[in-house]
């Protein structure tokens, strides 16, 4: 059985850091690619980055560039997602999935987490 339970988030100030974490289970993560979205309120979910299961490659989004960065532990079955320099507009609900490729489209994933949320706020 297929399963991603995402953990870490967190009310966190402007400027910090939080570091989520996807478990993964019912499948290796060595033919897939995960990727962490996000969803804020009003708002359409959105890709943030991912890592590719062939070369370990990597995305992200403009906007979190430089201040994100994604990495994997097979021998865990886990990805995670380090966040520094958090700020309000980082404030979502946070979603692990896995997919057959490298893409940023939300319907290219087949499995999804239920999400972490994490708060940006003084």
């Amino acid at each position: 059985q297929v399963q991603l339970v995402e953990s870490g988030g967190g009310l966190v100030q402007p400027g910090g850091s939080l570091r989520l974490s996807c478990a993964a289970s019912g499948f290796t993560l060595d033919y897939y690619v995960i990727g962490w979205f996000r969803q804020a309120p009003g708002k359409e979910r959105e890709g943030v980055s991912y890592i590719s299961s062939s070369d370990g490659s990597t995305y992200y989004a403009d906007s979190v560039k430089g201040r994100f960065t994604i990495s994997r532990d097979n021998a865990k079955n886990t990805v995670y997602l380090q966040m520094n320099s958090l700020n309000p507009e980082n404030t979502a609900v946070y979603y692990c999935a896995r997919g057959p490729k490298a893409t940023t489209e939300p319907m290219e994933y087949d499995y999804w987490g239920q999400g972490t949320q994490v708060t940006v706020s003084s």
